[in-house]
């Protein structure tokens, strides 16, 4: 290995990082940074030359990096996320892509003058959409569960069965040619479809019972679950050429939905290593282009990308929707998101090869018109799909809200304030009584542990980004942090203080893990808040001003209240912690824990007081 091999391949690692850095910071999908990237290193400067980089194992590495991308994606599906909707789904991935494929095809033929076997070749390649692109822009879209949990399905189901389109048509290609018959074709068609199947569904049915009978130790289980479909992608491409696709989905799905089985710290691992591989592909993607090859397709490669846009698409959704729940809204935005990624551009690599010495017309722009379809519908659709979710009203809310644990008087008191203020909160607990006690209050509630199997399927987050940890256990509320840090992330889950922590012996104290935050103040205890709430205090807020600020407030309320939250001007809650404090300015609110009234005005006066001495003073 040269030294270029190795500056190119960490270069790419690290322009990966620097995209997906870039996309967080701007609220944006990383893919199309990652395009934009992959563009500046390939075309643009020519620094980048995917072929000269990797040599022979360039579509290998292609293809096993989207075959765990995939096999990552299947892991999400799980049947009781499209309840209702599985019509669609089926729909969506047969008939309804056979709508794609057949107007697609129509348009290459008479719009591009490709002959009609080529046309239907391209034409089942750009049937799929993939993982690898609707993953990242459900991230930044957030559309409502409906559409989240429809596209998520199409995508990754469709990814295997789009190859196996593109292995038909070009079966029926060669049969023209006269190498072999249509029926060879439809043989080796439904050799693929028979062996992917079932060697998925074996070594998923395998792997599935000795995880769910602990056979292998917490430490190999995500890298025995990696060989496993690295292995079973080989094996089932050995049998039946092009079938590893199929083989992955099936044998995710069916981990996925197999009781018992454990997958959270499979998908952590399984995650992070989709991340890299997409970030790298898309990369080595862009670079890939040939601008020249784009610029030659003349706005005929343009009008076809319109109609796969704004006929193809719509045809597909408004076909396979109908009679189903989904309202007009969310059919709209199903409309408009199908962008093509990794999957579409292997395969068009792949038989572009295959066929550069066939003889068609036009086969040496079968690679660049997919190109372009794949930088067109993700630049387009990644810098619009917030928007046009937004405008429709199918996004999810900013997750700035708060998850309260605990539905007990204090949590009920916290609660009311920031519902008072339209921060969305929802407050769950097992405890019948003080659930029944916050609906009285008007409160969102969910009956039943935060932690538990039901809330995980069911439990409505909806503009819920953070978790307070309210309740009387301190154990619980540990427990609670844990479970939560991983889907909202470590520096959004807070806690109380431990009210053992002062003063019990170590061995007795709960580990304070750096994974949460702890509110308010060291002393502020579950007991202690609820003692103050009890002598009568309450929760309060109060607005800052000019000439009212942080120090006067404090000054006011001395050392007895005790600072819970600040709120800026656009209704974003802050939680004191015992992190080095921020200070609110001018139009904050601020809501304390404050003693009773009597105390609060002897404190004003003796304010008052001080202020006119200070001037007199003066």
């Amino acid at each position: 290995m040269t030294e270029y091999h190795v500056i190119m391949l960490a270069g790419i690692g690290v322009l990966g990082v620097i995209c997906q850095w870039i996309a967080w910071r701007l609220n944006l999908p990383a893919i199309l940074f990652l395009l934009l990237g992959g563009l500046l290193l390939g075309p643009a400067t020519g620094v980048l030359d995917p072929e000269a980089l990797f040599g022979d194992l360039l579509f290998p590495f292609i293809s096993l990096s989207v075959a765990i991308i995939l096999f990552e994606g299947s892991l999400t599906l799980e049947f009781q996320q499209i309840r209702g909707l599985e019509k669609v789904v089926r729909r969506m991935v047969s008939t309804g892509m056979l709508i794609t494929w057949l107007v697609t095809t129509a348009a290459t033929h008479w719009i591009m003058g490709f002959p009609w076997e080529l046309a239907l070749l391209f034409g089942a390649i750009m049937v799929v959409t993939g993982p690898t692109v609707i993953a990242p822009l459900l991230r930044t879209v957030r559309p409502v569960p409906s559409v989240a949990n429809t596209l998520r399905w199409e995508g990754i189901i469709i990814d295997p069965i789009g190859a196996l389109l593109a292995v038909l048509a070009y079966e029926f290609i060669v049969s023209l040619q006269g190498s072999v018959g249509w029926g060879h074709a439809l043989l080796i068609f439904g050799q693929t479809v028979i062996t992917g199947t079932l060697i998925g569904v074996v070594i998923g049915a395998v792997i599935g019972e000795i995880l769910r009978r602990n056979w292998l130790p917490d430490y190999l289980e995500s890298l025995s679950v990696l060989a496993a479909v690295i292995g079973a992608f080989a094996i089932s491409n050995g049998v039946s050429n092009d079938s590893g696709l199929l083989t992955v989905t099936v044998m995710g799905i069916w981990i996925a939905n197999k009781r018992g089985v454990p997958v959270k710290e499979i998908l952590e691992f399984k995650e992070t290593l989709s991340l890299i591989l997409l970030s790298v592909l898309f990369i080595i993607l862009a670079a890939r282009v040939k601008l020249e090859s784009l610029l030659g397709l003349g706005w005929q490669g343009f009008a076809v990308l319109a109609i796969m846009l704004f006929i193809a698409r719509p045809l597909k959704v408004l076909y396979s929707s109908r009679g189903s729940p989904l309202n007009w809204r969310e059919k709209a935005l199903l409309a408009w998101i199908a962008p093509r990624g990794i999957v579409a551009a292997a395969v068009s690599a792949l038989f572009a090869l295959r066929l550069a010495d066939s003889g068609l017309a036009h086969v040496d722009q079968l690679l660049p018109l997919s190109f372009l379809v794949i930088i067109g519908t993700v630049i387009l659709q990644s810098a619009t799909a917030r928007p046009v979710a937004v405008a429709l009203k199918v996004a999810e809310p900013e997750p700035v809200g708060f998850l309260i644990v605990g539905a007990n008087p204090l949590a009920r008191a916290i609660g009311l304030a920031l519902h008072e203020h339209k921060v969305p909160i929802r407050l769950c607990d097992s405890d019948w009584d003080s659930i029944a006690r916050a609906r009285m209050d008007g409160l969102p509630t969910y009956y039943g542990s935060p932690i538990s199997e039901h809330a995980r399927l069911n439990l409505d987050r909806s503009g819920l980004g953070r978790v307070l940890a309210l309740t009387a256990g301190d154990s619980f509320n540990e427990l609670v942090t844990m479970r939560f840090r991983d889907e909202f992330g470590k520096n959004r889950v807070y806690t109380l203080p431990d009210a053992r922590r002062q003063d019990a012996a170590e061995k007795h104290q709960i580990s304070l893990r750096p994974e949460k935050q702890v509110l308010f103040a060291p002393d502020a205890t579950y007991w202690e808040l609820s003692s103050l709430l009890g002598r009568g205090g309450a929760v309060r807020s109060t607005v800052l001003t000019n000439a009212f600020n942080i120090d006067s407030y404090r000054a006011i309320h001395g050392e007895k209240s005790i600072p819970l939250f600040a709120i800026n001007p656009d209704g974003v809650a802050q939680p004191f912690t015992l992190a080095p404090e921020f200070k609110p300015t001018t139009d904050w609110t601020i809501v304390s824990l404050v003693p009773d009234n009597d105390r609060l005005k002897r404190n004003a006066a003796r304010h008052r007081r001080d202020k006119t001495a200070e001037l007199d003073s003066r």
